[in-house]
C-alpha cells in the first residue's frame, strides 16, 4: 500500500511538472530568420530611429553649412507686372460717352549685399563647420551605441541557447539516473528515498530547461525588435562570437583616448561651442550693406522708362537692452560646459577601459576555471554512479556531483557572455573591431 501510494505521488508530481514546462510555449526554430551577429548589427543600425535621427542631424548641419556660404552672396530679386484699366468718360460737348483703356507695363531687379558684418559671418562659417563635424561624430558615437546594444541582445541570446543545451544535457543524465534508481529499488537494493531524490532532481532539470527557454525566448524577441523584425529570430555563431586571443591593453588605452567615438563627440562639442560664442561676440560691431535696384516701366514695351537707386547704410545697435550680453553669457555658460563634458568623457572612457580590461580577463580566467572544473566533475560524477551500482555511495554523493557538474556548465556559458560583452564594451571606447 505504502508502495503504491509513493508511486501514485510521483506520477501526479509528474503530471504536474509536465503541465508546467508543456503550458507554456517551447521555443522554436522553425520557419524563423537565422541571423549571425554580423547581420543582426547591420539590420540593427537601419532601424533605430536614434541612428536615423543623427542622420538627420548630419544633413540638418549640412544644410547649415550651405546658408553660411550664402551669406557671402548678394540676394537678388526680380518683379514685373502689367496692368489694364478703362479710361470711359463722357463728354459734355459731344453729350455723349467716350469709351477707351489704358495699358501699363513695369519691371524691376534689385540687389543687395552685406559688405561688412562685424565678422559674423566668418564666425557663422566656422560655427557652421563646426556643427558638421559634431553632428558626424555624433552620428559614430550613436552607431557605436546601437552597435553596443544589439551585441548584448545577442549574446544573450546565444548563451540562451547554451543554456538551453546545458538543461537539457542535464535532463539526460537525470533520466538516465532516475532509470537506475528504479531499477536498484525495483530489485531491493535501494530505498525510496533515492527515487524521490532522483525525481526531484529530474523536475528541477526541467525548471532549468523552461528557464532557459524563457530567456532564450525573450532575448531572441529584444533581437528582432531592434532588427525591425517581426517575426521569430534564431541566432547563430559566427567568427565574430568566437573567443580571441588576449588585447594589447596599452596600445587601446592610447588609442581609445585618440579616436574614442564618445570622446571625438565631445570634443567637437567644444569646437561648435566655441564658434557660437564668437557668433554671439561679433553683434558688437556695426554692420555695413549696399544695395542697387533698376525699375523700367511705361504704357508699351517698346517705350519703357528706366529709374534707378543705388544705397550704402550702416547699422551699428548701441543699447539693446542687454540682449548681446545675454546672448553672450549664455555661448559662454555652454561653451564651458562643453569643456568640462570633454574632460570628463576622457576620464570616464579611461575608467570605463580599466573596468572592461579587467572584466575581460576575469571572463577568460573563469572560462578556463569552468573547463577545468567540468572535467574534474565529469570524472567524479561517473566514479560516484559507478560506485552507486555497486552500493558503496549514496544517492546524495551523485547528486552532488551531478549539480557541481551542471554548474560548471552553468559557469562557461555566464563566463563566455560577459567576456563577449566586456569586449563589446571595449570595441565601443576604442571605435572599431578588436
Amino acid at each position: 500500500m505504502k508502495t503504491r501510494s509513493y508511486m501514485n505521488m510521483c506520477h501526479r508530481l509528474a503530471l504536474l511538472l509536465t503541465a508546467m514546462v508543456t503550458g507554456l510555449p517551447a521555443v522554436s526554430f522553425s520557419q524563423t530568420t537565422e541571423v549571425t551577429l554580423e547581420q543582426a548589427v547591420e539590420l540593427a543600425l537601419r532601424a533605430s530611429p536614434a541612428v536615423v535621427q543623427a542622420r538627420g542631424n548630419v544633413d540638418i548641419a549640412g544644410a547649415g553649412r550651405r546658408e553660411a556660404v550664402g551669406n557671402w552672396l548678394p540676394t537678388i530679386s526680380g518683379s514685373g507686372g502689367w496692368s489694364a484699366n478703362s479710361t470711359n468718360r463722357f463728354d459734355p460737348s459731344t453729350q455723349r460717352t467716350v469709351s477707351g483703356s489704358a495699358t501699363s507695363y513695369s519691371t524691376s531687379l534689385s540687389a543687395s549685399m552685406v559688405i561688412f558684418d562685424g565678422f559674423r559671418r566668418s564666425a557663422t562659417n566656422r560655427s557652421a563647420d563646426a556643427d558638421i563635424t559634431s553632428a558626424n561624430a555624433a552620428l559614430s558615437d550613436q552607431r557605436f551605441e546601437v552597435v553596443l546594444a544589439t551585441k548584448r541582445i545577442f549574446f544573450n541570446a546565444l548563451a540562451g541557447m547554451d543554456l538551453v543545451r546545458v538543461a537539457q544535457t542535464r535532463i539526460e543524465r537525470s533520466q538516465r539516473q532516475l532509470s537506475i534508481t528504479r531499477e536498484k529499488l525495483a530489485a531491493g537494493t535501494a530505498v525510496r528515498s533515492d527515487t524521490l531524490s532522483s525525481f526531484v532532481d529530474f523536475s528541477n532539470a526541467r525548471l532549468q530547461l523552461l528557464n532557459a527557454e524563457t530567456q532564450l525566448a525573450t532575448a531572441t524577441a529584444d533581437l528582432g525588435r531592434v532588427m525591425g523584425i517581426d517575426g521569430a529570430i534564431a541566432v547563430r555563431e559566427s567568427q565574430a562570437t568566437s573567443v580571441g586571443m588576449a588585447v594589447d591593453t596599452s596600445g587601446l588605452r592610447q588609442e581609445a583616448l585618440l579616436n574614442s567615438p564618445s570622446i571625438r563627440a565631445a570634443e567637437a562639442g567644444v569646437r561648435a561651442a566655441n564658434a557660437q560664442l564668437t557668433v554671439s561676440r561679433s553683434l558688437y560691431f556695426p554692420s555695413v550693406s549696399a544695395s542697387y535696384s533698376q525699375s523700367w516701366s511705361g504704357d508699351a514695351l517698346s517705350n519703357l522708362s528706366n529709374s534707378w537707386s543705388a544705397r550704402v547704410s550702416v547699422n551699428w545697435p548701441i543699447f539693446n537692452g542687454f540682449s548681446r550680453e545675454a546672448g553672450v553669457s549664455r555661448s559662454s555658460a555652454n561653451t564651458d560646459f562643453a569643456r568640462a563634458r570633454q574632460r570628463d568623457t576622457r576620464r570616464r572612457v579611461n575608467a570605463e577601459l580599466t573596468r572592461q580590461f579587467a572584466a575581460l580577463e576575469s571572463a577568460r580566467l573563469r572560462m578556463d576555471i569552468a573547463d577545468a572544473s567540468h572535467a574534474a566533475a565529469e570524472e567524479e560524477l561517473r566514479v560516484r554512479q559507478e560506485r552507486y551500482r555497486l552500493g558503496v555511495s549514496t544517492i546524495v554523493e551523485v547528486l552532488v556531483s551531478q549539480v557541481s557538474l551542471d554548474q560548471s556548465d552553468v559557469d562557461f556559458v555566464q563566463a563566455k557572455l560577459d567576456f563577449f560583452i566586456a569586449k563589446a564594451e571595449i570595441e565601443t571606447l576604442i571605435g572599431r573591431e578588436i
